[in-house]
């Protein structure tokens, strides 16, 4: 392990997914049981340190098929949909289980890409990640299959996570999988193959790496992991292919096990702070007083006391502009609240949201995290 690749101690917030034929024996569908509980000490391990963990499982599938008795081969798409069904109870429950030995909570979250990419619903969605997270569980992502028939016919869970990663800003992706990094070539079919310890950057050279899946069970194979990686890096987290076969894969990587790390160039912050000042188009914008700007410039949250006039229509978690009375462009930040709601509070002190508004909404107009003021990012086109 290089300098440049610290391991997962150093992550605050990392990412896991796990791979069908880790989990699942493609004859059987039984679950490794076995398996899950070293990976399960290996979570425990790292929430003692101080470390957030979130799960991205496959398995569901490979899973229900056994218990369904479905025949070998390939599966009609409502056959797949009706062993994930089957499946994915039986894996939650299974992961209930051995995390309640260590005294975790787990809380199970359908997703599809879907809903990383509709804006509502990515807010929705991101939002309860990060509760959960605060009041102390582990979150167990899987895609939705029994719906997302799209999906689950060119979907794959190693996209989903990078999908996760980047929407709750963890800093470390760990993808494990029937392989151990990234190869100049299929290894198991090029004695040639040169193993490739770290990549700064997916170039046509590194895609023209990328194989095929190899499993039954599973629906990822290297392109998807490469496509992935663009999306971790993009986010500023750093993601890294691992073999997971053997036990307590998580303490494998740190000991220093083979595998291949992806080293972005910013930070989480730094990049989704880049993403909001310079990649979105403002739906509106938010006048904010004197005061507001001495508070933003010191890096505080955007409160409604501080907002004077509201600018445009638009919903709840659309990227706005920030402006000083004399017009002057402050930074571009994504709003809490919708136009017609942020009107009713505009100018109110963060104890009388819920009297305007007739809920308890959030108490910043836009926090921090989700605001770029134009002195911390490129300068966007207005």
């Amino acid at each position: 392990m290089t300098p440049a690749s610290p391991g997962l101690a150093s992550g605050h917030r990392l990412v896991v997914k796990i791979g069908s034929a880790l989990l699942a024996s493609e004859a059987t569908g039984y679950i490794r049981r076995d398996w899950l509980a070293a990976l399960v000490a290996d979570v425990a391990r790292c929430r003692q340190r101080g470390q957030e963990v979130v799960l991205v499982s496959s398995g569901a599938v490979a899973v229900g098929r056994g218990r369904l008795h479905l025949p070998p081969g390939p599966l009609r798409l409502e056959e797949k949909q009706a062993a994930a069904a089957t499946g994915m109870i039986r894996l939650a429950h299974a992961y209930q289980e051995l995390l309640a030995e260590h005294g975790i909570t787990v809380a199970q979250v359908l997703l599809t890409l879907d809903d990383s990419e509709h804006r509502r619903r990515y807010i929705n969605a991101r939002n309860t990640l990060s509760t959960l997270l605060r009041l102390g569980a582990v979150p167990l992502i899987n895609e939705n299959d029994t719906v997302a028939t799209n999906e689950i016919r060119f979907g794959d869970n190693d996209r989903l996570a990078a999908r996760v990663a980047a929407m709750i800003e963890a800093d470390t992706l760990v993808l494990l999988s029937d392989i151990d990094g990234l190869y100049s070539a299929d290894p198991h079919t090029d004695a040639d193959a040169r193993f490739v310890p770290e990549v700064h950057a997916i170039t046509p050279e590194i895609e023209a790496m990328a194989g095929t899946a190899r499993s039954a069970v599973g629906s990822g194979g290297m392109t998807t992991k490469i496509v992935a990686a663009r999306i971790a890096l993009a986010a500023g987290c750093r993601m890294v292919i691992a073999h997971g076969e053997a036990p307590s894969p998580l303490s494998r990587i740190e000991d220093g096990e083979r595998c291949t790390w992806f080293l972005p160039t910013a930070n989480p912050q730094a990049a989704r702070k880049r993403w909001i000042g310079g990649s979105l188009q403002a739906a509106g914008a938010l006048v904010v007083d004197d005061g507001a700007v001495a508070a933003l410039s010191r890096g505080k949250s955007l409160l409604p006391a501080g907002v004077i006039a509201v600018e445009g229509e638009f919903t709840r978690g659309a990227p706005v502009l920030v402006r000083s009375r004399d017009g002057r462009i402050l930074g571009r930040g994504l709003v809490a609240y919708s136009a017609t709601d942020a009107r009713r509070i505009r100018g109110h002190k963060t104890s009388e949201i819920e009297a305007c508004l007739g809920y308890r909404g959030r108490d910043e107009m836009i926090h921090r995290d989700d605001l770029a003021l134009e002195r911390e990012s490129t300068r966007w086109t207005r």
